[in-house]
């Protein structure tokens, strides 16, 4: 496996692969890698005869009251983790490659990225957006692998790709989860001993409302289980995130945001 820091490098193998007739899949992260982006590596490895990894903790997308200072990362650790997935390449630049001196665009996103964490969180997807688009750029691959676990952030990438005719096909793995239900995350190193006790019941409460439950009282379940706030539990058209219509035939997903502490889990499931 090989590291690169810049765009150059990066192109340079990428290109050496096609000429050899290969096939790339690119796999974005933000490191403090888990099962969940290994198990994106070897989905790649299943429908690529490469698979570049990228390790980014992209600063355009948290807002200045954020954890970007704290963000968990471990670059030598993440390096062992792909080389025993198999990866053929890790791309790890420095804030500065992807963002010179002198960058001045940014994406504009509607659609998909303005309910929910697009109204608690409106920064978040125009640099996600940006981001993507620029890692896409840049290593031109055929296929980009995300995990369902950031939904809405899947669909606002599928979306953006459409928009903007990228050449890349846009491919999901499902949610990687603990065998509590807790769906696996970086920032779950944030949570204490008896935070990630209780942090399970965000995955029981989305899949109650899957069932019928009334998402207001999934809400009040999860303050009564010891979580500080619910930013919101909604049922949404799986492929626009609109409300969904029940009756309409059309996929459904049940999102959800919530504190545990000092902690912000998400989650969703089909419905």
């Amino acid at each position: 496996m090989k590291t690169v820091r810049t765009i150059s490098d990066l192109r340079a193998q990428v290109a050496q692969w096609r000429a050899g007739g290969d096939t790339i899949a690119l796999v974005p992260t933000m490191g403090a890698l888990h099962a969940g982006h290994i198990a994106l590596v070897a989905a790649a490895l299943a429908l690529a005869d490469r698979a570049v990894v990228s390790i980014f903790v992209n600063p355009t997308q948290f807002a200045p009251h954020e954890d970007l200072a704290r963000y968990p990362r471990d670059e030598a650790g993440d390096l062992a983790k792909l080389a025993g997935a198999g990866a053929h390449l890790v791309w790890a630049p420095p804030v500065a490659e992807i963002y010179p001196e002198g960058f001045a665009t940014r994406l504009e996103v509607g659609g998909a990225a303005l309910p929910l964490e697009g109204a608690f969180r409106p920064h978040h997807f125009g640099g996600v957006a940006t981001v993507v688009c620029k890692l896409l750029m840049s290593a031109m691959p055929d296929m980009a692998l995300f995990g369902e676990k950031d939904f809405q952030q899947l669909a606002v990438i599928r979306q953006m790709a459409r928009d903007l005719v990228l050449p890349v096909s846009i491919r999901s793995v499902p949610t990687v989860r603990e065998h509590d239900g807790l769906a696996l995350s970086s920032r779950n190193a944030y949570l204490t001993e008896d935070e990630r006790y209780i942090a399970p019941m965000l995955y029981k409460a989305i899949s109650d409302v899957a069932r019928g439950r009334d998402p207001r009282d999934a809400a009040s379940a999860l303050l009564a289980a010891g979580f500080a706030k619910v930013d919101y539990i909604e049922v949404r058209d799986a492929e626009t995130l609109a409300p969904f219509v029940p009756g309409s035939g059309r996929p459904g997903r049940v999102l959800a945001a919530a504190w545990l502490g000092k902690t912000r889990l998400i989650d969703n499931v089909a419905c």
